[in-house]
């Protein structure tokens, strides 16, 4: 099945989209006591699932009559991002950040990106050319957590997964590069943006093999696959859940391949009024506008 947000008549719903993606179906609609996908994630039980699949070929409200917005709009952690985890995007990144001084990697790099509200489809990115000119783009799949998961093996991290989705960790470039570190750099109002939908983890085989693309103004920029990642899901998840238990509602974006704005010579980052979309294979396209 496929979660989403929408805005419908002025109101916040969540629910679920119609087998046809044409048309949409909220918990309150289906009588379902649940105030958010955040909610349903963390409070779901088999039969709520075995209900919403009751309905899924039915049609609901029109989709074209409702606004899709971030899946979980307002995530109650922020977002843990993989750093370099394509081998090609390390290499690029060697290019134009001064923090990535070698390709070995032995480790993984994580990070933490703020959000305050998660950016959803057609949403605007806003430039901030005021305190950085190097606007990039960076196609990722996004993972979210199903339930608690604290000690987890490798091979049982997929039990832990509700689903999948497109997630584009855009990133300032130029204060990336001055502060010498992440966080702030990505972390600016608008630069958590995924959806337009999460995809339940049992629509999809593992170990994973999905394609990753970007294209900004129609131009593919990233075309990559998962089975290229350093450090696979099964091994964030495991790694993680050793030392800290990660939350049913948990959303990791697990890094991004080459073709990023900033690696190009001259570097082609986004400019006011680019389309960006970004696509991972089940997971819909992902399209935002920079303002």
């Amino acid at each position: 099945m496929k979660f989403a947000t929408w805005k419908y008549d002025g109101k916040e719903e969540a629910g679920i989209l119609s087998a046809g993606m044409q048309s949409v179906h909220s918990f309150v609609g289906l009588g379902m006591h649940f105030l958010s996908l955040l909610d349903f994630i963390q409070r779901h039980s088999d039969a709520d699932l075995a209900a919403l699949r009751s309905v899924a070929e039915k049609p609901g409200i029109p989709l074209s009559g409702v606004q899709l917005l971030a899946p979980i709009p307002k995530p109650h952690h922020d977002v843990i991002c993989l750093g370099l985890n394509y081998m090609d995007h390390v290499q690029e990144s060697m290019r134009f950040d001064i923090s990535v001084d070698s390709d070995k990697r032995d480790d993984a790099v994580y990070f933490s990106k703020r959000v305050v509200r998660a950016l959803g489809p057609d949403g605007i990115i806003e430039n901030h050319f005021g305190i950085n000119e190097r606007l990039d783009y960076e196609a990722e799949l996004g993972i979210i957590i199903g339930k608690d998961a604290r000690n987890v093996g490798k091979e049982d991290a997929w039990k832990y997964v509700f689903g999948l989705c497109c997630f584009n960790d855009l990133s300032a470039r130029d204060l990336q590069t001055k502060h010498k570190q992440w966080y702030f750099g990505k972390s600016l109002d608008t630069f958590t943006a995924y959806g337009p939908y999460i995809a339940t983890i049992d629509e999809f085989a593992t170990p994973l093999r999905l394609r990753v693309t970007s294209r900004i103004n129609g131009e593919t920029r990233q075309d990559s696959t998962t089975a290229n990642l350093i450090f696979t899901p099964e091994h964030i998840i495991a790694e993680l859940s050793a030392g800290l238990t990660l939350d049913a509602g948990t959303i990791i974006a697990t890094g991004t391949p080459a073709g990023v704005g900033a690696g190009f010579t001259p570097h082609r980052c986004m400019k006011s009024g680019d389309v960006c979309e970004i696509e991972v294979e089940g997971c819909g396209v992902l399209r935002n506008t920079v303002g």
